[in-house]
């Protein structure tokens, strides 16, 4: 039977989250999943967060339950105002722009941004749930040629300038997702010079950063060119994605039109949920709270880093992160890491495979694995069932076809 509804073109281009999809399947009993990018249940301050809503509820209960303005709860943007100054940021609280989770964030980006056929520069690999947000706008995505500090400043300097211009490079310098790559003080300076040059603005996403195990980052590259720079920030890792609170903060110029694309999209972001996270974090309290969390998944980081040298098969490739919440794998040769996610899950672990973080050219070899959500027993037991599954894969590739 024929429809009645004709759906947008844009339609066409929205696809399901693999990661999404995959965590459907690592809800079966027995899956040890190190598939999903989420921070630790563990680490969820409840005790702070009900107080605080018991407090919001007495004290101002019309207000947090009434419609709130589209920029966000004041106390809370200034909080943030003063938060970033710590990466080198000097923002005023009226460019911040308080959104549904970062990735409302993303999205109001690619509104304002992104037109059919006009390039946005990614990194190679880059944060899936990006692609996905930009997406549906059409830009002409180009992959920016990458290493173990991200993007290479010779490949923003050759980015297409000429109409309709390359409208932004989409990075993530700490902790990077997927990878778990962090920028050099160094190669921070080189990028934002390389991109000054080639009038090519950056938007910087910044979830990871507070998750820094021995050194923190170095400066925001937003620090280093306020005006041509737009940065993304959260508080779902290092608080709780529950209550879906994220931020951005973009020059004067930008700030009114992302302003209408968010009083578009949802008119304001929960006024409550940011009154209770405010009452929470005015005090100081991240500054007890993430250290526990660092020290967490540190230990994690060092559980996986050991079990991967103890359990994986020769030709498998990888860097243990600084940070963040991510090991990034490659495999041997000959090995497609979709095609054996049904072995492994079979065995009882479950990974991401890396091709959906390309923007072109994906490389079917590489795959993530989260370290923050198992105990370091369970991450030794579902890296050793990894290493089987690649192991029995490699001895077959290696068997002389009949």
């Amino acid at each position: 039977m024929s429809s009645v509804w004709t759906q947008a073109r844009r339609a066409a281009r929205m696809n399901p989250s693999i990661i999404r999809e995959i965590l459907k399947v690592t809800e079966k009993p027995g899956i040890l999943s190190m598939a999903g990018g989420l921070p630790s249940a563990d680490t969820f301050p409840v005790d702070a967060l009900k107080a605080a809503c018991d407090r919001v509820l007495s004290h101002n209960p019309r207000e947090a339950l009434q419609y709130a303005a589209s920029e966000g709860f004041a106390p809370l943007r200034e909080w943030v105002a003063a938060r970033v100054a710590a990466l080198g940021m000097k923002v005023q609280p009226d460019q911040v722009l308080i959104t549904s989770g970062s990735q409302q964030g993303l999205d109001l980006v690619g509104k304002v941004l992104c037109d059919a056929g006009a390039p946005v520069a990614v990194e190679t690999p880059t944060y899936l749930g990006a692609l996905q947000a930009f997406t549906p706008y059409e830009p002409l995505f180009a992959s920016l040629a990458s290493d173990g500090e991200g993007p290479r400043p010779e490949a923003l300097a050759a980015l297409p300038h000429d109409a309709p211009g390359t409208r932004f490079a989409y990075l993530l310098p700490n902790y990077q997702n997927p990878t778990g790559r962090v920028m050099s003080a160094a190669r921070r300076v080189e990028v934002v010079e390389a991109a000054r040059r080639a009038g090519v603005p950056i938007v910087e996403d910044n979830p990871y950063g507070d998750l820094w195990f021995d050194q923190p980052p170095p400066a925001a590259l937003s620090s280093l060119w306020p005006e041509g720079s737009l940065y993304l920030g959260s508080f779902s890792k290092v608080l709780t994605p529950g209550f879906r609170l994220g931020y951005l903060i973009a020059p004067p110029e930008l700030y009114p039109k992302l302003l209408q694309a968010k009083q578009a999209a949802d008119l304001h972001t929960p006024g409550f949920n940011q009154r209770v996270v405010y009452e929470v974090i005015r005090d100081g309290f991240l500054d007890q709270h993430v250290p526990s969390i660092r020290a967490r998944y540190k230990a994690n980081r060092d559980a996986m880093s050991a079990a991967l040298r103890a359990h994986l098969p020769a030709g498998c490739e990888w860097q243990s992160p600084q940070g963040g919440m991510f090991f990034w794998i490659r495999l041997p040769a000959g090995l497609d890491a979709m095609a054996l996610l049904p072995q492994a899950v079979e065995a009882g672990i479950a990974y991401v495979p890396g091709a959906a973080f390309y923007a072109q050219q994906p490389d079917a070899r590489t795959l993530r694995l989260s370290f923050v959500t198992l105990t370091p027993e369970l991450i030794h037991e579902g890296v050793a069932q990894l290493g089987r599954v690649l192991a029995q894969a490699l001895e077959g590739a290696a068997q002389p076809t009949p």
